[in-house]
């Protein structure tokens, strides 16, 4: 109905487009295009804010709220000023690197400026849905013990230095998408780029008090719940919007999308169910996040197949990979955001080169590429991920640290941030 009532809207708007390009306004794309934009904002406020804040303990419930809303509006501001720029900008004779200046504050840009036959307005948006949600992402690794002047600092310089040239270098004509890297849809942008930095600001931290000793389980499954349908339906958004149209590959790619969600939560409720003699609604959500943070990179370039495969195989390494991070090496990566999104994120980046074969209902290869040849750039897309988000994250933090400090103190801790950083409570129950 969404959809459709956006559609009806553009539909009544008059053709437009650049008069000395040819190029005209596709207004059907423009339409999916507008609705997937929402769809993928929708992701971060509210869902990703209620599926977060379930998961924390009952005095820290706010402190995430106003995290991933500040994270929307600080990145929002950031991406008018020069964020789309150095992203999707031209950058002349640094262009592999970074965007240019050509574009801060979209100086240039109308209503009239199409990026294909869409209204660049509208694909700039689109895009800065998918920066909102990276570094609020990353929320979930330092949970519970961050102060909030820190959070505003880490999204300033982690949003600047981190994800806008990662996301110029696979997405706006970068030396990754010169190599043929193939990330449809951010597994390593946002994904592994997310996952990464949550481990390193867990590592920096430290562990929350009581660790793992004490239970620190969620507060709210109901809201939880409710946050995790939300990203399912959001995703939609997130993956067959990179399509960048209403056509065939949009739905192939909705199609991937879903059976990577549920393969992925099946997988994750059966091994659970195996190991501990019950299937959890946390459990069958979480795999859900598994299957779609891994089948994202992928998504647009394989059948639904490709998609129930890759979703399946999230759900087990997923689940492994998470008891090994909190109970095998004790690091208090608080919401799992490392083992889920990062562990996914390079599963599904590097698979992506193997399920993109046309054997295997993908889309298929370049000419003169082979699934061998894709798939060792894959791996070079993965590993760069990692380094630079890896590396960049543990100087930034270390930098915050030393300027405002990072924690909050082993009291503040104690009575929650909901009071002590925000003054409020997240339930008044007399």
């Amino acid at each position: 109905m969404v959809f459709l009532a956006t559609l009806a809207i553009v539909l009544i708007l008059p053709m437009t487009g650049w008069a000395d390009s040819g190029a005209a306004l596709n207004m059907a794309n423009t339409g999916w295009l507008l609705t997937a934009t929402a769809l993928v904002l929708f992701m971060t406020l509210p869902g990703l804010a209620l599926f977060y804040g379930g998961l924390v303990r009952t005095k820290n419930v706010l402190s995430i709220f106003m995290q991933c809303f500040a994270i929307t509006c600080v990145v929002s501001v950031l991406w008018l000023i020069y964020g789309y720029a150095l992203a999707f900008g031209d950058g002349g004779g640094l262009n592999a690197v970074i965007g240019g200046m050509d574009k801060f504050f979209l100086r240039g840009i109308t209503p009239d400026t199409l990026k294909g036959d869409v209204p660049e307005t509208v694909f700039s948006m689109f895009q800065l849905t998918f920066a909102i949600i990276t570094p609020a992402l990353v929320v979930g690794g330092f949970a519970e013990r961050m102060r909030f002047s820190a959070v505003l600092w880490f999204t300033v310089l982690w949003f600047t230095l981190v994800y806008l040239p990662l996301c110029h270098w696979v997405w706006g004509g970068g030396w990754l998408a010169a190599m043929g890297f193939m990330d449809f849809a951010g597994g390593s942008v946002v994904h592994i780029n997310a996952g990464i930095a949550a481990l390193v600001a867990a590592l920096i931290l430290g562990k929350r008090r009581g660790f793992p000793t004490t239970m620190m389980g969620p507060h709210n499954m109901t809201m939880v719940f409710t946050g995790a349908g939300m990203l399912w339906v959001g995703w939609f958004g997130f993956n067959a919007g990179s399509a960048l149209g209403a056509n065939g590959s949009a739905g192939m790619t909705m199609m991937a999308t879903h059976m990577g969600a549920a393969a992925g939560s099946i997988a994750w409720m059966t091994v659970e169910w195996l190991r501990h003699g019950k299937a959890s609604i946390l459990g069958i959500v979480t795999g859900m996040v598994a299957g779609l943070g891994t089948v994202t990179p992928a998504s647009g370039y394989i059948g639904p197949m490709g998609g129930l495969i890759i979703g399946g195989l999230a759900g087990v390494v997923c689940y492994f990979s998470t008891q090994l991070v909190k109970r095998t090496f004790q690091i208090d990566d608080s919401l799992d955001v490392s083992p889920v999104h990062g562990v996914g994120g390079i599963i599904g980046t590097v698979l992506t080169g193997v399920f993109a074969s046309p054997a295997l209902g993908g889309v298929g290869y370049p000419e003169g590429v082979t699934m061998a040849s894709q798939v060792g750039v894959q791996c070079l897309g993965a590993l760069v991920t990692l380094a630079w988000s890896g590396l960049l994250t543990v100087v930034i933090l270390k930098w915050i640290d030393s300027f405002v400090g990072l924690r909050v103190s082993k009291d503040e801790e104690t009575e929650g941030l909901d009071l002590v950083l925000h003054d409020e409570r997240g339930y008044n129950i007399e």
